[in-house]
C-alpha cells in the first residue's frame, strides 16, 4: 500500500508530495515538529503535544496554518489513510514560502504544514525493551533554546551518529558543568540506589518531552519516589537503573553508558513497570 502525506491542503501519495524549494523551512530550518505515538489506530496524548505546538510556534512567531479542530482532523485521516495501527504521525509547520533572505518576509506568507504517520514494529520495540539499549555521552552543542521543538536538528543528527558508530543507540548531552541535559531525541533518567526516580528539570536546558510529563503523573499515581534535578554521568553509572523516554519509545532501559554496565546490565524493574503502566495514564484520541 502507498504511504499518504497531506501537505498544504493535499492528502498525496508519498512519492508525489513535495515543498516549494524556498520552504523556510527547506532553506533555514525555520519550522517546528511533534511526533505522537499511535496505537491501536488512536493518537496517544494529542491534546499535550498540540499544546506544545502552539507554544513552539509562539516562541518563534510563526502562525498556526489552520484551526486546532481541523489539524486534529487532518491527523486522524493522515493515520487513518496509512492504516496504522502502532506507529507514529509526524507533524511539521514552517514559517512557509519567501525569497531567500534570512529575516522574516516582510510580507506575511502561509505557513506550510506537512503530515506523514507511519507503522512501527511493536514486536522490535517490545525487544528493544527487554535487552535495553546502551548510550554514549556527548559534549552539549546546541543552541540554547532547546525548549522549542525546532526542525533544526543537526547537532541531534551527529550525536544519534555517534552514537550508532559506537554500538550504542543513543547519545546524551553533558552541558559545561558535567551535568546530562538530556538525549538527541528523549529525556535521560535514572535511579538511584534507594529507588528514586531522577530527571532535570524542564525549566532550562531540556525540551518539556510529553512523554516525560506522562511518566511524571504516573510516578505519583504509583507511589515512586521523584526528584526532579541534575545528574552526572558518574551519578548516572553508579545507579541502580537507568532509562529514557520518548513518544516513540515509551519509556525504553538503558543497560549501558560508556561501555560500563548500568547495575547488573539488565534492564531494572522500575524502568520494566513505568513501561507497562504507562498507558494507563496517556490519553487516547
Amino acid at each position: 500500500m502507498a504511504r499518504i502525506a497531506y501537505v498544504n491542503g493535499r492528502y498525496q501519495d508519498m512519492r508525489d508530495a513535495c515543498v516549494n524549494i524556498e520552504d523556510r523551512g527547506y532553506q533555514f530550518a525555520d519550522g517546528v515538529y511533534e511526533v505522537c505515538e499511535v496505537r491501536g489506530g488512536r493518537i496517544v496524548d494529542m491534546p499535550r503535544h498540540l499544546a506544545r505546538l502552539q507554544r513552539s510556534l509562539g516562541e518563534l512567531r510563526i502562525a498556526m496554518p489552520m484551526p486546532l479542530s481541523a489539524l486534529q482532523v487532518v491527523l486522524h485521516e493522515v493515520v487513518r489513510r496509512n492504516r496504522v495501527s502502532y506507529g507514529i504521525v509526524y507533524l511539521q509547520i514552517s514559517r512557509g514560502v519567501a525569497r531567500r533572505d534570512h529575516a522574516f518576509p516582510v510580507k506575511p506568507v502561509q505557513p506550510s504544514i506537512v503530515v506523514t504517520a507511519r507503522t512501527i514494529s511493536l514486536a522490535k520495540g517490545e525487544d528493544s525493551a527487554a535487552r535495553g539499549i546502551k548510550v554514549i555521552t556527548v559534549p552539549e552543542n546546541r543552541w540554547p533554546r532547546v525548549d522549542i521543538k525546532s526542525i533544526a536538528l543537526l547537532p541531534n543528527v551527529l550525536a544519534k551518529q555517534a552514537a550508532r558508530e559506537q554500538g550504542a543507540y543513543e547519545a546524551w548531552y553533558v552541558d559545561s558543568d558535567g551535568f546530562v541535559t538530556e538525549g538527541s531525541s528523549s529525556n535521560a533518567w535514572i535511579v538511584t540506589q534507594d529507588g528514586r526516580v531522577v530527571t532535570r528539570s524542564a525549566e532550562f536546558g531540556i525540551l518539556a518531552g510529553i512523554t516525560r510529563s506522562v511518566l511524571i503523573e504516573t510516578l505519583a499515581a504509583l507511589q515512586i519516589r521523584f526528584e526532579e534535578r541534575p545528574f552526572t554521568p558518574s551519578e548516572a553509572l553508579q545507579a541502580k537503573e537507568a532509562f529514557v523516554t520518548a513518544s516513540s519509545q515509551i519509556v525504553m532501559p538503558v543497560v549501558a553508558i560508556d561501555g560500563q554496565a548500568i547495575g547488573d546490565g539488565t534492564p531494572g524493574n522500575i524502568a520494566k513497570r513505568l513501561r507497562e503502566q504507562f498507558h494507563r495514564f496517556s490519553a487516547f484520541s
